[in-house]
C-alpha cells in the first residue's frame, strides 16, 4: 500500500474513533502520522513534526488564557448577570437577549464551549422560571453562541481562517464571520418565532423577579477591581487586533500576562482552565493533514468527491457531508483541519468554482449541528435543564436538531453560495 493511501486509511481511522470513542483525535493522529511518516516514509521525527502549527498554536494559547482568565475570576459572569437583569422578566424578551449576549462573548474571544458554560445554567433556569420551553431557549441562546464561533477571536474561527490562510483564501475572516453569524440567525430566530416565541411577547413572568429566576448569586455580586482591569484589558485587544491588525496570538498572551502580573486571578487556575484538549486535537489532527498532503493523500481524497460532484452541487454535497460529521465529532477539532485544505483541489478539478463558496459552505454548516445533544454546547443545555424538565424528550429534540441541521444547512449553503 502506498504512503498516500496509507494516510488516507489513518485519517479516516481517527475520525471515525473520533465518532465512536472518548479517545483524543490530537494524540492518536500525531502517533499515526509518526507511524506512517518515520516507519513507513523513511522521514525522521523532525520531518513529521514541521507540520505542528506553531502559530496556530500560539494563537489558541493566547487567546483561551486571555478568555479562562476572564472566566475564572468572574468578569464575564458578572457582565452577564447584568445583561440579565435588564430584561426584567419580560418572557419574549428572555431569549433573544441570551442569544445577543452568547454572540457578544463568543465573538469577543471565549468561544462556543466557555460561552455556553457560563450562559446555560441561568438560560435554562430562567426558562424554567418563566416557563419558556426549553428546546426554544436552548435554540436561541445556543445559535447565538455559535453565531459568534467564527470570529476572528474565537478559537474555532481561528483554526478556520487559520486552515484558510495556509491554503490561500486568508483576508475572509470578517466574511466567514457574517456568514455564519447570518445563518445562525436565520435558523435560531426562525425557530423561535415559528414554535412559539410570539406567544411570550403576550405575557410577562409574574411569578418572580428575574434575580430568582436566574438563581445565580454572581447576579447581585458588585463589580471589583480585578474585573475593571480584565474589562479593560480584553477591550485593549479587541482594539489592537480588530482595529490595528496586530497579531491576535501575540496580543492575547501580552494582555494575558499582564493580568497575571496585576494579580487579577490564580494563575494556576485559569492555566489549568485552558481547554488543552481541544488544542491538543487541532494541532494534532495537523500534523497528519500536513503528511497526507505531503504524501498526495489529500489529492486522491478530493479526486473522489469532485468524480463525484458537479459545479452545481458541490457546496450542498460538502455541506451536508461536514455537518454530518460534525454532529459526532469535533467542528474545530477535526471537520476544518481535515476538510477545509481540500478546497483549492476540489475547485479546481470541478472547474468555474469560487473555492471560497465551498470553503464557507463547510464551515456553516460544520458549526450550525453544534447544538446537537451529542456536542459539548448541547450537552450543557440539557446538563442545566431546570427541574421538572423531561430531559429525555430534550435530550431527544437537541439531536433531531442537530441532524436536520446537516439538511438545512445544506440548502442555506446551497441558496448563500450557489
Amino acid at each position: 500500500m502506498s504512503l498516500a493511501w496509507l494516510s488516507i486509511a489513518a485519517l479516516a481511522l481517527a475520525v471515525t474513533l473520533s465518532c465512536t470513542t472518548a479517545v483524543n483525535i490530537g494524540i492518536l493522529s500525531l502517533s499515526l502520522a509518526l507511524i506512517i511518516g518515520v516507519g513507513f516514509g523513511d522521514m525522521s521525527t523532525a520531518m513529521v513534526l514541521e507540520g505542528f502549527p506553531t502559530s496556530l498554536f500560539t494563537t489558541l494559547l493566547g487567546v483561551t488564557l486571555l478568555f479562562s482568565i476572564a472566566e475564572c475570576n468572574g468578569t464575564l459572569s458578572r457582565v452577564t448577570a447584568r445583561a440579565v437583569a435588564l430584561c426584567r422578566g419580560h418572557a419574549g424578551v428572555l431569549p433573544i437577549m441570551f442569544f445577543m449576549v452568547g454572540f457578544v462573548i463568543s465573538t469577543i474571544g471565549a468561544g462556543a464551549t466557555p460561552a455556553s458554560a457560563l450562559l446555560a445554567p441561568p438560560a435554562m433556569a430562567v426558562a424554567g422560571r418563566a416557563k419558556i420551553p426549553p428546546l426554544l431557549m436552548a435554540v436561541m441562546a445556543g445559535n447565538g453562541v455559535l453565531a459568534g464561533t467564527l470570529s476572528p477571536f474565537s478559537p474555532t474561527g481561528i483554526v478556520a481562517n487559520g486552515v484558510m490562510d495556509q491554503i490561500g483564501l486568508g483576508g475572509v475572516e470578517w466574511y466567514t464571520f457574517a456568514f455564519n453569524a447570518f445563518a445562525h440567525a436565520l435558523v435560531g430566530f426562525g425557530t423561535f418565532f415559528l414554535f412559539g416565541g410570539l406567544k411570550l411577547f403576550r405575557r410577562q413572568n409574574h411569578e418572580g423577579t428575574l434575580a430568582d429566576a436566574t438563581m445565580d448569586t454572581n447576579s447581585v455580586e458588585s463589580m471589583e477591581n480585578q474585573h475593571w482591569i480584565t474589562i479593560a484589558g480584553i477591550t485593549v485587544f479587541i482594539i489592537l487586533v480588530a482595529g490595528f491588525s496586530y497579531d491576535v496570538g501575540m496580543i492575547g498572551l501580552i494582555v494575558a500576562t499582564v493580568l497575571v502580573l496585576f494579580r487579577t486571578v490564580d494563575e494556576a487556575e485559569a492555566i489549568k482552565n485552558i481547554p488543552w484538549r481541544v488544542i491538543l486535537m487541532v494541532t494534532g489532527v495537523s500534523v497528519l493533514i500536513a503528511l497526507l498532503t505531503a504524501t498526495n493523500g489529500l489529492e486522491l481524497i478530493t479526486s473522489g468527491i469532485a468524480t463525484i460532484a458537479t459545479a452545481e452541487t458541490i457546496n450542498p454535497i460538502v455541506a451536508f457531508s461536514a455537518g454530518l460529521i460534525s454532529v459526532y465529532s469535533s467542528t474545530s477539532g477535526v471537520v476544518l483541519p481535515a476538510f477545509l485544505p481540500m478546497v483549492p483541489s476540489l475547485a479546481e478539478q470541478l472547474g468555474g468554482i469560487n473555492p471560497l463558496n465551498i470553503a464557507w459552505a463547510m464551515s456553516v454548516n460544520a458549526s450550525l449541528v453544534d447544538l446537537s445533544s451529542l456536542s459539548t454546547v448541547g450537552a450543557l443545555y440539557i446538563a442545566s435543564a431546570a427541574p421538572g424538565t423531561d430531559t429525555r424528550k430534550f435530550f431527544n429534540a437537541l439531536l433531531a436538531w442537530g441532524m436536520s441541521m446537516t439538511v438545512i444547512g445544506a440548502l442555506i449553503s446551497k441558496l448563500m453560495f450557489g
